[in-house]
């Protein structure tokens, strides 16, 4: 979820105003830096403790997961990954099996990352979703949206994979986050919320 540098100003990306429902406020960045879960390194290991669908946010996360051999059963990547393109074997790698597409500006959740994932979570085959743009925000509404027992992991830069698995308590630490976030918070919900 979080990125070394701060994300681009969100006005200056080429997106429909309208479908930014949130947008990242400065005071809430600091504290997206500290993980939501444990951090593992080997995805093999990590994968021992999924116990149900398995939500990949990010290239580098979705690439291990693949050479695992355990596809995720929805991933999100951008090509990128702390602000600089992925190799291209990387790149290759998790877009080959890409099925969904959405734009998603820096420092922003739109309408219309979200309505994929909702899509991708409904989905019984593995969904790539490309983003344009950024996707690191995206694990806090995973989190909220996938099943119980589901595992949401995101990279942490240069320290690893962070793994969340879904229950009461970490939807609630989501859903307290996401509150913090400027924009319009009612729509948002309402998007989310016809999962």
């Amino acid at each position: 979820m979080s990125r070394d540098d701060p994300p681009a100003d969100p006005a200056d990306a080429d997106a429909d105003v309208d479908e930014q429902l949130l947008v990242l406020p400065d005071d809430l960045r600091h504290e997206l830096k500290e993980p939501m879960g444990p951090i593992e390194t080997e995805a093999e290991r990590l994968l021992e403790d999924v116990d149900g669908p398995l939500i990949a946010v990010g290239d580098v996360v979705t690439y291990h997961f693949l050479e695992a051999g355990r596809p995720p059963d929805v991933a999100l990547v951008d090509e990128r990954t702390k602000r600089q393109a992925v190799d291209e074997e990387i790149r290759e790698t998790v877009t080959e099996e890409t099925t969904l597409e959405a734009v998603n500006p820096p420092a922003v959740i739109s309408e219309d990352v979200i309505e994929a994932l909702l899509e991708g979570l409904e989905r019984d085959d593995p969904t790539t979703i490309l983003v344009e743009g950024e996707e690191d925000l995206v694990a806090l509404p995973a989190i909220v949206a996938a099943p119980e027992k589901a595992s949401v992991v995101y990279g942490q830069p240069d320290e690893g994979m962070v793994h969340v698995s879904v229950t009461d308590d970490t939807r609630a630490e989501a859903r307290a986050l996401l509150d913090r976030f400027e924009g319009d918070t009612d729509r948002f919900w309402a998007v989310l919320e016809t999962a």
